[in-house]
């Protein structure tokens, strides 16, 4: 007679064995409809699942993260029943949950094309329209790998050859016809999937994510709740197209990539502008946070490498040189032991605590090839890296200074929805539990004290302290993680830093380390598609474009840009031999914010005619006001 505890405390009992689905309909027949999946004790099992025992029982709807995590799984499985009865001879690999969808890898000699995708859909909607009942089986491993040998799938021969042997395999069916090694859970039938889905592209994938063996077709989709999610998601996806900061850095001359040098930056006049104003902006925050900037080797020695464990934890991805003398030197992949050797030049004290060090400095890190992308994965990036030399007693405040100064900064550049994710100890980790307690606290402290929405991340924290990950919501509310805030109770001995405390003795100093962009380059890459290349006035890398309608007005024109620049706004002459639509239309495509028109009313009354970029509408101003106003808008948002 099992007890079933719900989550609001109440509880059910049964005189027998009860399903997942059984008690959905015994709570209410609204939800046993609804009804996806369920989680007993904590592990999600199927509603078909039977229960002999107490436990605490939660039903999991398509509003639930879980059910609809489940949808997708279902999903991906129906996705390859489709492709199979369509393409006899495929066989199908891995077909996992991914974020906001799903795919499956096949082995099919034969590409895929776009006409098939459709094929495919249409075919995974008849399979839903059946509504095809689950069956779950458990089977023995070695009748396992005879029958899946035997029916030509050795890709799934060897998953079920490399799964551990006290391990249970089970095999889901859908339908009579169709089945797959899965450990599920899955819905009751395929009706429950709903309509809420498409099949997105086709890609290559190696078998097991190595390229020396075979190449396999991916299919991905994307799977949902309700049709308006669905369309939601595709009107976010097609936003993101157009905002691609790969697409709008070739139309706005930025930047570019050659093979010569793959994942690193070939910066543009009017990238390397941006990039350094963001580096002017952040330096004069620094400077008045008390930070002290300083710029450290790219080339370091192997021994200190291995001293600080770099080398044993990041070794494959480090690049590295010989020299003569059969000495090895590493390019950094990060500024930490570099700040460390800059802490260590001197006797420091207790009154000389905290010590924020900060650099902006080149890195280099091996990335494989097929992770680069854009200015959001590279090999060579710089970091707004700082290190903040500390006394235990500090670590609240200090964490809480930099907490705040990353939120102010983020909204200075437009970002005000931000979540925290705290991380506390890790199993494996350095120092003492009572270090640990404190660092987690004076962490957690400035989490709250931020008034912030925030989740906790058991378990994550770095080896050598725990964090706090900062991340960013952009306009069309995508996620992306970019600050971080570590305790670090490890490295500083390692590198034999110290201080003399008041009582004359010598301690090891905490070491906060902080970024705020976390990297320049992808800041940038998402600074652009936040605002799809319409960067705000103050930081966009060319401010103003000065038009003379005709050669009469060229050295008016050049006039105006002069005292433009000189009140510190950006600007160049387009002396160019186009006409003025021309002109208008190639500079709105490189999204510059104002346009200054020039012909002879403006000479007349010492003017300028404004056009801002997406609008058709133009206004005249006197040129000394346009000055003091724009020229304005730079110092209120750099102050």
């Amino acid at each position: 007679m099992p007890k079933i505890t719900l989550p609001d405390g109440n509880s059910l009992k049964f005189s027998k064995e009860v399903t997942g689905i059984e008690i959905a309909n015994k709570i209410s027949k609204s939800l046993s409809k609804q009804a996806l999946i369920m989680s007993v004790d904590g592990v999600l099992k199927d509603l078909y699942f039977s229960i002999d025992k107490d436990c605490l029982v939660k039903i999991f709807t398509a509003k639930d993260p879980e059910g609809l995590e489940v949808i997708r799984h279902d999903a991906a499985h129906i996705m390859a029943m489709a492709v199979q009865e369509l393409y006899p001879g495929t066989q199908v690999t891995i077909g996992p949950v991914i974020e906001n969808g799903f795919y499956y890898d096949f082995a099919r000699k034969e590409p895929f094309t776009e006409n098939d995708l459709k094929k495919i859909e249409k075919r995974m909607s008849e399979i839903i329209d059946k509504d095809v009942k689950t069956k779950r089986e458990v089977w023995e491993r070695e009748k396992a790998i005879s029958h899946f040998k035997k029916i030509g799938e050795k890709y799934k021969a060897q998953i079920i050859e490399s799964i551990p042997e006290n391990e249970e395999l089970t095999i889901y069916h859908h339908g009579d016809t169709w089945y797959d090694l899965c450990r599920g859970p899955h819905l009751l039938s395929s009706g429950k999937i709903g309509k809420a889905f498409k099949l997105t592209k086709v890609a290559g994938a190696y078998w097991r994510g190595d390229s020396k063996n075979e190449m396999l077709q991916r299919i991905y989709g994307t799977g949902w709740a309700s049709q308006k999610d669905l369309d939601d998601y595709l009107n976010r996806i097609e936003e993101a197209e157009k905002r691609d900061h790969r697409k709008l850095g070739k139309e706005m001359d930025l930047f570019h990539f050659r093979e010569e040098s793959p994942g690193s930056v070939f910066w543009h006049e009017k990238g390397w502008a941006l990039f350094q104003k963001l580096i002017n902006y952040m330096r004069a925050r620094q400077d008045a946070a008390g930070y002290r900037e300083v710029n450290t080797p790219e080339v370091l020695d192997r021994l200190l490498w291995e001293k600080s464990g770099h080398w044993e934890k990041y070794g494959e991805n480090m690049y590295t040189s010989e020299t003569p003398d059969e000495k090895v030197f590493a390019i950094k992949p990060m500024n930490c032991p570099g700040h460390i050797q800059v802490f260590n030049q001197g006797l420091k004290s207790y009154r000389d605590l905290p010590l924020r060090i900060t650099e902006f400095g080149k890195v280099h890190r091996y990335e494989p090839s097929g992770a680069l992308h854009g200015l959001l994965r590279v090999r060579a990036f710089t970091q707004d890296d700082a290190h903040i030399f500390c006394s235990e007693d500090q670590i609240t405040s200090e964490c809480l200074n930099v907490t705040n100064l990353i939120l102010d900064i983020y909204k200075d550049l437009g970002f005000k929805d931000v979540v925290l994710k705290y991380a506390d100890r890790p199993e494996v980790r350095v120092g003492e539990d009572k270090v640990w307690d404190k660092a987690e606290a004076s962490l957690l402290e400035a989490v709250k004290a931020s008034k912030l929405k925030y989740s906790i991340n058991k378990g994550e924290g770095a080896f050598y302290g725990p964090k706090i990950e900062f991340v960013l919501r952009d306009a069309i509310g995508r996620d992306w993680q970019c600050g971080t805030v570590q305790v670090d109770l490890n490295l500083p001995g390692r590198l034999d830093a110290s201080y003399v405390d008041k009582d004359g003795t010598k301690k090891v100093p905490v070491m906060l380390h902080r970024a705020l962009f976390g990297s320049l380059e992808r800041f940038i890459g998402i600074l652009i598609e936040n605002y799809a290349g319409k960067f705000p006035f103050w930081i966009s890398p060319l401010q103003t474009v000065v038009i003379p309608i005709s050669e009469d007005f060229e050295n008016y024109s050049k006039k105006v840009s002069k005292k433009i620049k000189e009140a510190g706004i950006s600007s160049i002459v387009d002396l160019k031999n186009h006409n003025l639509n021309y002109k208008i239309r190639e500079h709105s495509l490189a999204k510059i914010p104002i346009l200054l028109i020039c012909g002879k009313k403006e000479v007349d009354t010492n003017s300028v005619t404004i056009r801002r970029l997406d609008s058709n509408k133009q206004e005249n101003m006197k040129l000394d006001l346009f000055i003091k106003t724009f020229s304005a808008l730079n110092k209120a948002s750099s102050n």
